[in-house]
């Protein structure tokens, strides 16, 4: 057992954490190129945290110009053990209003213009993502949410599209069909990704608005979702801070920290060195075996 190295990835709106002690933006480079922006590294009491803004401060990158792979690398090299996304998203239920946050436990993905996996040519590995978030991890965020003051529904399914035009009225209904409850742009490949690098994945989504299914309504515009970003992030970063204040000292292992023992395929004769060189924080513990 050892301690916890919380990253925290903040999607629209997060774009710092002032409770951090000890803070200092740092530079981590990667093999699959730059992070969304630097990684700002400090703790809150026993916990350490590396916070990464998704966007870039400024928000500065669209969704599909996010360079998951490299942010996930980045925070894997820097030591995290867990990761935290929290972000924007809209809703699909009429029980999930603005302002409401959703620990999402299933993902549908829609994206079709990112890189959804660390492998490929010369180093082919295959994890399950039946279970695609880490449900220690969630119930944690979730006890945390409701001590920042938030109303928190446990549990949903969490709609990624491509972006970055919001959805159409068609679209919308349909994926009401399919039983999501939330819908977004960043978190696949993300959560993908982590779980090829052996990180336990949460994902908190802070509602802003209702998606363009309800009849009568004003189709979704930036200027609302922004008002609603900005009471929900500093509800976000209270979360931040009671969670730090629950973890426990010693972080006992996850079945996610060692889920590539069984995920890796190709023969040790036919991996490709260059790939496996690209690997080295990924999945590094399993190819010095």
């Amino acid at each position: 057992m050892s301690g916890w190295t919380i990253g925290i990835i903040g999607g629209s709106g997060l774009y710092a954490i002032d409770a951090l002690t000890e803070a200092r933006w740092i530079d981590v480079e990667t093999p699959w190129g730059s992070p969304s922006d630097q990684l700002l590294t400090g703790r809150i009491g026993h916990v350490n945290f590396v916070f990464l803004p998704r966007h870039g401060r400024g928000h500065r990158l669209p969704p599909s110009e996010v360079n998951n792979r490299a942010n996930i690398d980045a925070l894997k090299r820097a030591g995290c053990t867990d990761v935290i996304a929290i972000s924007a998203v809209g809703s699909l239920r009429e029980e999930l209003p603005p302002g409401r946050f959703v620990v999402v436990d299933q993902f549908i993905d829609r994206t079709v213009a990112r890189p959804h996996s660390f492998f490929g040519a010369g180093m082919v590995a295959h994890v399950s993502m039946a279970d695609p978030t880490c449900a220690r991890l969630s119930g944690m965020c979730a006890d945390a949410a409701e001590a920042a003051g938030a109303t928190v529904t446990r549990g949903g399914t969490y709609l990624a599209m491509e972006g970055p035009q919001f959805s159409s009225r068609a679209e919308s209904l349909l994926y009401r069909q399919w039983s999501c409850d939330v819908i977004g742009m960043t978190a696949m490949p993300e959560a993908k990704l982590a779980r090829e690098a052996e990180l336990p994945y949460a994902l908190v989504g802070m509602v802003t608005d209702y998606d363009c299914w309800r009849g009568g309504e004003e189709a979704v515009e930036v200027a609302a979702v922004i008002a609603q970003l900005t009471a929900n992030a500093e509800i976000g970063r209270r979360l931040v801070a009671e969670l730090a204040r629950a973890l426990p000292e010693e972080r006992s292992a996850s079945p996610i920290d060692t889920v590539l023992d069984q995920a890796l395929i190709t023969a040790p004769d036919a991996r490709d060195p260059a790939m496996l060189n690209k690997l080295d924080a990924v999945c590094g513990r399993v190819l010095e075996r």
